[in-house]
Formats: C-alpha cells, structure tokens, sequence
C-alpha cells in the first residue's frame, strides 16, 4: 500500500463519519480515528509489521463493518424514547443544503412543520428531497455533510412536542 492509497483511504474515512477504521494487510497495520467530537480532526497511525518469518495461516478475520454501518451515532434510550427519529427512505449521499452556496435546510433547534423539507439525498444522480413527516424541533443531526446513507438509517432526532 503506497501513501497515495493511504491518504485516499483517511479521506475517504473523513468524509464517510466513521469514529475509527482499523485495517490490517500482509505487512502493514493501519488504525484511522476521527475525531467526530473535536469538528472533523483525524489522527492516523501507521504501523509496519516486521517480516522475520513466514507468517502461519490464520483463520480469516471477521468481515470489519462498513463505513456506511459505522456513521450511526448511538443514543441512550431514556433519551430517545421521547424523540422521532426521521430515517433515511433510500440509499445515496446526504446532503444539509440545497446547493454548495446555498444554507443548510434545518440546524438543530429549528422548528419544523410536516412537509418541510429537512435535507436532499442524492441517488443515480438524481437528488431526493426528503421532507419531514412530523412537526416539532430538531434536536440532533445524526449524520455528517456529505456523508453515505443506507437505507432505514437515522438522519435526525425530532422533539414532537
């Protein structure tokens, strides 16, 4: 792995929300954190693997998650219970704002009605607004700018009352 493919890979990790990627290749053992509490700072290391010996066959690992997998901030369950959680309806790039010059649809402590819309996920190019289908004020973004989303996956917490 040449440090062109490293640098794409901490990017790539940047961007996709994850808290921490670990990867491990033949000789080389990479641990990727980001630092979603300290606004986007990445600390990566990298560690080489001395070869003095053939190394043994072992048995293959368990599959690491996904980025995608890995973007869902957990919260407690006494606070969310009282909460709506709004989801994602497709697979695609979520996105705040409209437009890069455009601002950002809704920030946490907006009020927000049924119909309006909170964000666009774009999906084969093509970009779905997604509108809100309760009314109440947003009290947590659970997902990164720019960041990929699956399916079911929680975007943002919403207080009804």
């Amino acid at each position: 792995m040449d440090i062109k493919e490293i640098q794409n890979l901490i990017k790539f990790v940047a961007k996709s929300g994850a808290s921490e990627v670990k990867l491990e290749m033949d000789d080389i053992k990479i641990t990727i954190r980001t630092g979603s509490d300290d606004k986007g700072d990445s600390t990566t290391y990298v560690q080489q693997i001395p070869m003095n010996a053939p190394m043994a066959q072992a048995a293959p690992a368990a599959p690491q998650p996904t980025a995608a997998e890995t973007t869902v901030e957990k919260v407690p369950v006494d606070e969310s219970s009282k909460y709506v959680t709004i989801k994602s309806p497709i697979i695609g790039t979520f996105y705040r704002k409209p437009s890069p010059d455009k601002p950002v649809f809704v920030e946490v402590g907006t009020s927000i009605a049924e119909g309006d819309v909170l964000c666009v996920i774009e999906a084969m190019k093509l970009f779905n607004e997604i509108e809100s289908e309760v009314s109440g004020k947003i009290v947590k973004v659970l997902v990164d700018d720019s960041s990929p989303v699956e399916f079911d996956q929680p975007l943002f917490l919403v207080d009804p009352s």
